[in-house]
């Protein structure tokens, strides 16, 4: 029997008591769609799927990439014949026990939200950001997948609201800068741009791989994946701020220093001419 907010539900016909809720058993990913046209599709499953095995949950022969876009596309279709928004693709562990699973079987869950936003945003607004220091990500592979444990997240994300502030940079153990509170950070420094490499405890973010593609594949560019410390962040004349749904948000305050966006514009326009040859 469950009491959920004064009314009570037998527990043997709801599933709302699973075990992505309980203990966080749980993977998902977030999906940008422009015209029922999945973004990055096989760069998100590949992830999905990696993640999913990392939790060692049996990865059911249904679960092909073609099943599950379209488990996607007609969950998408019941809000518009012609989609675009963002999606959120849950995969947790099904059935009961405690901390030791009773079965390995996976569950999902598709949640969909529709938006006019069609192209990344060359974001020209004020954005600014400063180090979260109450808590750090350990730098290990778990924090490198989306599981449901994002607590640490969403506390930095109360006191960013609190400090008047648009995001907050987390650090890991080793106090190295590691992401956003909801994705990738990038910095510039002439043509060198960088990365925290995926061993800092970071997101293996799709968007930061397109990025890192896209560099590499930019004359006159350098891209490197290497530990970035909080002293490093005002001598670069670009931060960026990567995921899935935004693409690039170039940052515009750190502490008391003004930083442009050149850059990043220039990125945006790659991946935005990408997008419109879907």
């Amino acid at each position: 029997m469950i009491n959920y907010n004064g009314n009570f539900i037998d527990q043997s016909s709801t599933d709302l008591i699973n075990r992505g809720f309980l203990f966080g058993d749980c993977v998902f990913d977030t999906l940008k769609i422009v015209n029922n046209n999945i973004l990055f599709w096989e760069e998100h499953y590949l992830r999905l799927m990696s993640s999913i095995r990392v939790l060692r949950m049996e990865i059911p022969d249904k679960f092909t990439p073609d099943f599950l876009e379209k488990e996607i596309l007609k969950t998408n279709s019941q809000i518009d014949i012609n989609f675009s928004g963002r999606v959120r693709l849950s995969v947790f562990r099904s059935g009961g026990g405690l901390y030791s699973p009773e079965s390995s079987d996976p569950s999902y869950v598709i949640q969909s939200k529709k938006s006019n936003d069609l192209l990344f945003e060359n974001f020209e607004k004020p954005y600014k950001v400063d180090l979260y220091k109450d808590y750090f990500i350990q730098p290990n592979l778990l924090s490198n997948l989306k599981t449901n444990n994002k607590v640490l997240n969403v506390i930095g994300s109360i006191y960013a609201s609190e400090n008047e502030l648009d995001n907050c940079i987390l650090l890991n153990d080793n106090k190295d800068v590691t992401e956003f509170l909801n994705g990738n950070i990038f910095t510039v420094n002439g043509s060198n741009i960088s990365t925290p490499p995926l061993s800092s405890g970071c997101l293996n973010g799709v968007m930061r791989k397109k990025i890192i593609e896209l560099v590499n594949a930019s004359p006159g560019l350098e891209l490197n994946e290497t530990k970035i410390s909080p002293f490093e962040l005002i001598s670069s004349n670009e931060i960026w701020l990567t995921n899935s749904i935004c693409g690039i948000i170039a940052i515009s305050d750190y502490r008391n220093k003004k930083f442009s966006n050149t850059q990043a514009k220039h990125l945006i326009e790659l991946i935005n001419m990408k997008i419109k040859n879907i």
